[in-house]
């Protein structure tokens, strides 16, 4: 998350406006969240899960951004397979110097929140 937290800083710096339902968590690489990560989140009321990480091919850590986008693709097919909307699961390649493009991933998710209602786990 390194290199989306720096998109998300220069977001800041730029004084982008985003949604304000986002909550950032800084981890030091996508590859290091997990699949109980992600479940937890949701369990936890979370209306949804987006780990943004590197492009391919420019991970810091070589892989751990293409680890993270398999386990969100197997997360988004169990939520499918339990009819649970996957779309609550998403993975986004960003760099430090796509500030405007998380802008647009977090407004389009927040406009799918929207769309969707909130989390049915929620309490």
């Amino acid at each position: 998350m390194r290199c989306s937290y720096s998109a998300a800083d220069l977001a800041g710096t730029l004084k982008l406006q985003y949604s304000p339902i986002v909550r950032i968590i800084r981890v030091p690489c996508t590859g290091r969240v997990d699949v109980n990560h992600m479940l937890r989140g949701l369990v936890k009321g979370a209306d949804a899960v987006i780990s943004v990480g590197w492009h391919p091919g420019d991970c810091e850590f070589k892989v751990g951004n293409l680890a993270c986008a398999r386990r969100v693709k197997f997360v988004r097919e169990l939520l499918k397979n339990i009819g649970f909307d996957q779309d609550r699961v998403q993975m986004h390649f960003v760099s430090a110097a796509e500030a405007e493009r998380l802008r647009e991933i977090i407004n389009k998710v927040a406009e799918d929140i929207s769309r969707m209602g909130p989390n049915p786990l929620k309490k």
